[in-house]
């Protein structure tokens, strides 16, 4: 009898358990690690959902809201093609190696399609916001830095990630006061929205 109950319980557990697994194996691939980089706005399909008020609570407080977005952990987004820059930075007046993907490549990414009313707003965890036109994204080859220096840099320092460009380039920018070549660079960006101006 003991025997019997055994084998019952087995059994039923595995009907249950069937479907999951079933479901598991087509379930669209979740990320690896902590997603560090939301893309919403005009994008392609995503691979998330809707904003949740509930359970995304800096992107709500920041009045942030989507039917879907693109996600990018650690790995999905240093899988992209890197570039390498060596701006001068605002914070210690020296210069510093970047690297990451060029920022249009992670639009591209999303399936945006970058028309020339195309605006990249985007947003730092602490608030800080800067709006720049793909356009502008193309012509100063803004990337999306995941290393510093050949570390990947740290939240509660420039990163996880930083969207930046190299000002020393452009003398345009050079002419600008250290500071002030900066101001469309958020440090620590972690959401993207796309728009059409």
């Amino acid at each position: 009898m003991n025997q019997r109950r055994q084998f019952l319980g087995a059994t039923a557990l595995a009907a249950v358990a069937a479907p999951s697994l079933s479901n598991a194996q087509h379930a669209p691939k979740v990320s690896r690690g902590p997603i560090l980089l939301t893309v919403s706005g005009l994008i392609g399909t995503g691979n998330r959902g809707p904003l949740d008020p509930a359970l995304d609570q800096m992107m709500a407080k920041q009045k942030i809201g989507f039917d879907r977005a693109q996600v990018f952990d650690f790995a999905a987004i240093t899988a992209l093609p890197a570039v390498t820059i060596k701006p001068t930075l605002e914070y210690d007046g020296k210069p510093h190696t970047l690297k990451g993907p060029l920022l249009l490549d992670v639009m591209k990414a999303c399936g945006v399609k970058v028309t020339g009313r195309t605006t990249l707003f985007l947003r730092a965890v602490d608030g800080y916001a800067a709006q720049v036109t793909a356009a502008e994204a193309g012509k100063y080859r803004f990337v999306v830095a995941t290393h510093l220096d050949g570390q990947p840099m740290a939240l509660g320092g420039l990163g996880p990630l930083w969207a930046v460009y190299d000002a020393d380039r452009f003398p345009e920018m050079m002419a600008k006061k250290l500071p002030e070549r900066f101001a469309w660079c958020p440090w620590a960006t972690y959401h993207i929205e796309v728009k059409e101006a």
